[in-house]
């Protein structure tokens, strides 16, 4: 059976369970005949999140801190290395604010952690793009596709700087 993904390329960040969104669009796209580069973040959750990728038609798995240039420059060199050079898809489900931020008051937030939410679950997509651009061009072309929630246009309890973040 013949998917309308097939022969496409993407690269999902921030898998970090089965019931993780990140987790639900990569089955999806690997249903839809897509090969697959998957990254998580930290060493508690690399076991279950290889134990996914083994599922799926997944040519990478990595480790992958948003916050590093560093870090960055290596997932896609690893991705372009996996799929011949180019991708088709980047799927950026990537999102982090302090427990401490999402309870309170929201203006109890210091600036450090502000930042890091802001960093992390937005500044991180523009940073991934960057990379991701050459890699689309030599296919042609691609698409770019992130993660936002309600609490980015509405007050929802708990939800607080993130509301922030995502907004951004």
């Amino acid at each position: 059976m013949s998917g309308r993904l097939d022969g496409k390329q993407a690269l999902v960040l921030g898998v970090a369970n089965r019931r993780s969104i990140a987790w639900a669009i990569a089955e999806r796209l690997a249903a839809e005949g897509a090969q697959l580069a998957l990254t998580f973040q930290g060493e508690r959750i690399e076991k279950s999140v290889r134990d996914l990728a083994a599922t799926v038609d997944t040519k990478l798995v990595t480790a992958c801190d948003v916050r590093s240039d560093d870090d960055l420059d290596r997932v896609f060199a690893e991705a372009a290395e996996a799929f011949g050079g180019g991708l088709d898809l980047l799927v950026h489900s990537v999102a982090f604010a302090a427990a401490e931020d999402l309870e309170g008051r929201f203006t109890d937030t210091p600036r450090d952690r502000f930042w890091m939410a802001v960093d992390i679950s937005a500044y991180s997509l523009v940073a991934c793009a960057r990379r991701a651009e050459p890699l689309m061009e030599t296919r042609e072309g691609g698409s770019i596709v992130t993660m936002t929630y309600l609490g980015g246009v509405r007050a929802v309890p708990h939800y607080n700087v993130m509301g922030v973040a995502k907004a951004t």
